[in-house]
């Protein structure tokens, strides 16, 4: 029986993605200002990411909890959170502050992003690449918006001012709560559910874990050198605070296309298919990006983003895609694996970074990714 693709609870939840992530999106924009401020090395920048992410290895538990209780209460009040959370890094007089705002935030990310895509693939009908395409390209806009909202903050207050920005993210929770509360899924996971063991469940599905982290693993680094470090690593070249903001907002708005139509595309030719361009042509393009001069910077960034975020609407995808009757549990795994990587690939670059520098981290960065690949051969069809 053909389900039908419910588009306005997919945007729904599309736009809460993309305010949760807007807010989530400040810390890179700033780190040049944060460094300055509290004297920090790149060493402990990337261990800021690994605190920021330490949370997610509760999504499993969360995914358990999301397969039995009410979720749409976590994707209502989980952007709350992280607005006041991120909004109040710029006041923050010690790195230890610092590390705590970004463990919080951590914990609503973890509360949201476990069981959004659940949400997504139950009301995507029969196309769920489309669907994790809408969800996918609301938060690469976030991330293209976040970055230009941070730096007008910091001009208009200054980096002490950042604060003023937290009724924005209560409002837009407002906003969420008149729709989201409309969209029931709970009750189908529990009329669907056949009583499977977490454990069995994971067993299951652990050949495509192993898959899936492997990719996740060797594109970690060049995804994180290049959100977490561009602006420092521009403004380390020269470029202005703003200059450098704006290749990041240009990066992340690629990847907003590249993510609309990657989900979609990956329905049509495959997800294996599709995966593997991608991994082919983005560490192509991110040493086109080391070894060019200003003028092409950002053409090269904008086909680099385009393919660098294609990857996640097709990874969730080929997740979703799966049997299971416990969906948020799945998912849950499958973020633990993709924020814990991230956080460990993301101290080894702050490491890399202060013993070889920025640059020569980014070379590396780009030979590391193509290990993805002999991963993406092993995605069943």
């Amino acid at each position: 029986m053909k389900k039908n693709f419910q588009t306005g609870n997919v945007l729904t939840v599309s736009f809460a993605h993309m305010v949760h992530d807007t807010y989530s999106a400040f810390l890179a924009p700033i780190l040049p200002l944060l460094i300055e401020k509290l004297g920090l090395s790149y060493s402990q920048v990337g261990l800021l990411s690994v605190i920021q992410r330490a949370p997610s290895l509760l999504n499993p538990f969360i995914g358990l909890m999301a397969d039995k209780l009410s979720v749409r209460y976590f994707i209502i009040f989980a952007p709350s959170i992280t607005a006041v959370s991120m909004s109040l890094m710029g006041v923050a007089p010690s790195y230890t502050v610092l590390a705590i705002l970004l463990f919080v935030m951590g914990i609503a990310s973890t509360l949201f992003h476990v069981p959004a895509p659940v949400m997504i693939k139950e009301t995507s009908g029969d196309k769920i690449g489309r669907g994790m395409s809408f969800y996918m390209l609301g938060g690469e806009l976030a991330r293209t918006i976040g970055p230009l909202i941070i730096l007008g903050a910091v001009s208009l207050w200054g980096l002490e001012g950042t604060w003023k920005l937290i009724p924005f993210g209560l409002v837009a929770s407002l906003i969420l709560y008149t729709r989201v509360k409309n969209i029931k899924i709970s009750d189908k996971f529990k009329k669907d559910r056949k009583n499977t063991g977490a454990k069995e469940m994971f067993i299951q599905f652990r050949p495509l874990f192993t898959t899936m982290g492997g990719i996740t693993f060797f594109s970690a680094f060049m995804k994180g050198a290049l959100t977490t470090f561009l602006p420092t690593y521009l403004h380390m070249k020269g470029e202005s605070l703003w200059m450098a903001g704006i290749s990041l907002s240009i990066l992340e708005g690629a990847g907003a296309f590249g993510a609309m139509f990657s989900g979609t595309l990956s329905d049509k030719i495959g997800r294996k298919n599709m995966m593997l361009i991608i991994c082919t042509a983005s560490p192509v393009l991110m040493w086109a990006f080391i070894s060019s001069n200003s003028i092409l910077i950002f053409p090269l960034l904008f086909m680099l983003g385009f393919f660098l975020f294609a990857t996640g609407p097709v990874m969730l995808a080929q997740l979703n895609d799966m049997k299971t009757d416990r969906p948020a549990f799945i998912n849950g795994i499958y973020m633990t694996l993709n924020f814990s990587i991230s956080a460990a690939t993301m101290m080894l670059i702050g490491i890399l970074g202060d013993l070889k520098g920025l640059e020569t981290t980014y070379m590396i960065s780009a030979v590391v990714s193509l290990g993805s690949i002999p991963f993406v051969m092993r995605l069943p069809k």
